[in-house]
C-alpha cells in the first residue's frame, strides 16, 4: 500500500495565506499555484482530487470574475474534481454562485483549520466513492460501453456499431440530444480499439470561452500572450496516440474551425506563439446536440470540417424514443 499523501491543489495569490495552508494542512500535499493559467498546468500535471479555490485571483483580485472562470475551466476539463472556494467574510453571494457552478463547498477568511480539515477529507472520501461507483458500473456492465443504460433496440444496435467501428482509426460523429449516453459511447470507442491503454482526453468546446479554447486545444508557447509564463501541451498534443473526445463541437468557432481541420487533415499542430510542427497520432470522437446540417447553410459551420469529422456518424436516439431506459435510469439513480 501506498503512503504518498493526498495532493491537494491550492489557487491562491497570497504568499502568507499559502505558507499557513501549507502548515495547516502537512497531512497533505500541496501544490500550489497563483493564477489560473499555472492552475491548469498543474491541474494537468498533477490531477488532484481536490482543489482550494480562492475567488479573487489577479487581474480581479477585489471580484471574483477570475475566480470563477478558472472554477468552470477546472470542471470543462476534469468534472470529477471536488473544488473547494475560498472567499471573503463578507463574499458569501459569489460563493453561492460558485456553488451554483459546480463548486463542492466553500469557506470564509479567516479560516478554521479543523474545519477546513474536516472539510477535505469528506470531499477526497466522496470522490473515491464516486470512482468506486464508475468502476463497479465499468465491471456490472461487463462491456466496454460502461455506465450504458439501456433496453431498448435503437440503443443496442448502436452498441454493435459502435463495437464494429472501434478497432478502425476513423473519425466518429456522435449526434444526439444531452443526457443520451454520447460520452459513454465515445469512451466505448477508446477502450474497444487499440488504443484502449493510451489516454482518453475530453474536452467540452461550449464550456470553455472562445478567447481560451484555441490555447486549451492547440497549447502554447512560453511569452505567447499575457500570463504565458511556460511552454504548455494543449489538450490534442496531451492526448497524443490515444483518443480526443471533442463534446459539443458545434460551439467550435468558425476561426477555430480552420486549424482544426488543417490538423484533421495534416496531423501536425503548432502551439500558440510556436513555429514548429508538431506530429501528433489522435483518434478523434466529437459529438454534438446541434444540427450541423442547418449550421452549415447558416455559414457557422465548415462543410469540409463536417466531412472530415463524420466519416462514421451514429444518431443516438432520444430518452423518449427509447421505451423502457427512464424506468431504468431511474432504478439505477435510486440504488446509488
Amino acid at each position: 500500500m501506498s503512503d504518498a499523501k493526498p495532493k491537494i491543489l491550492l489557487v491562491e495569490d497570497d504568499p502568507g495565506l499559502q505558507k499557513q495552508l501549507k502548515w495547516s494542512l502537512a497531512d497533505y500535499e500541496l501544490v500550489v499555484a497563483d493564477d489560473r493559467d499555472s492552475a491548469i498546468v498543474q491541474l494537468r500535471r498533477h490531477e488532484p482530487a481536490v482543489v482550494l479555490l480562492d475567488l479573487g485571483l489577479p487581474p480581479d483580485a477585489d471580484g471574483a470574475t477570475e475566480g470563477l472562470a478558472t472554477l468552470q475551466q477546472i470542471l470543462a476539463l476534469a468534472p470529477a474534481t471536488k473544488i473547494i472556494v475560498v472567499t471573503g467574510n463578507l463574499d458569501r453571494g459569489n460563493a453561492v454562485q460558485a456553488i451554483r457552478l459546480g463548486a463542492y463547498d466553500f469557506f470564509q477568511k479567516p479560516f478554521d483549520p479543523d474545519i477546513l480539515a474536516l472539510m477535505i477529507a469528506r470531499a477526497l472520501h466522496l470522490h473515491a466513492l464516486e470512482y468506486e461507483n464508475r468502476m463497479l458500473l465499468a465491471k456490472q456492465s461487463g462491456s466496454a460501453l460502461r455506465g450504458l443504460i439501456t433496453s431498448s433496440d435503437s440503443m443496442l444496435k448502436i452498441c454493435r456499431t459502435v463495437e464494429k467501428v472501434a478497432p478502425a482509426n476513423v473519425t466518429v460523429l456522435l449526434l444526439g440530444e444531452s443526457g443520451t449516453g454520447k460520452e459513454v459511447l465515445a469512451h466505448g470507442v477508446h477502450d474497444l480499439s487499440p488504443r484502449a491503454g493510451k489516454r482518453f482526453v475530453a474536452i467540452n468546446c461550449a464550456a470553455i470561452p472562445d478567447t481560451l479554447l484555441e490555447s486549451e486545444l492547440f497549447g502554447y508557447e512560453k511569452g505567447a500572450f499575457t500570463g504565458a509564463a511556460k511552454q504548455t501541451a494543449g489538450r490534442i498534443e496531451y492526448a497524443n496516440e490515444g483518443t480526443l473526445f471533442l463534446d459539443e463541437i458545434g460551439d467550435l468557432p468558425l476561426p477555430l474551425q480552420a486549424k482544426f481541420l488543417r490538423f484533421l487533415q495534416e496531423r501536425v499542430i503548432e502551439r500558440l506563439g510556436g513555429r514548429g510542427e508538431i506530429p501528433v497520432d489522435v483518434r478523434v470522437v466529437c459529438a454534438t446536440h446541434r444540427n450541423l446540417a442547418g449550421m452549415i447553410k447558416e455559414g457557422s459551420f465548415r462543410e469540409d470540417l463536417y466531412y472530415r469529422l463524420s466519416e462514421i456518424t451514429v444518431k443516438i436516439p432520444p430518452l423518449r424514443e427509447r421505451p423502457g431506459d427512464a424506468v431504468l435510469l431511474a432504478q439505477a439513480f435510486l440504488e446509488r
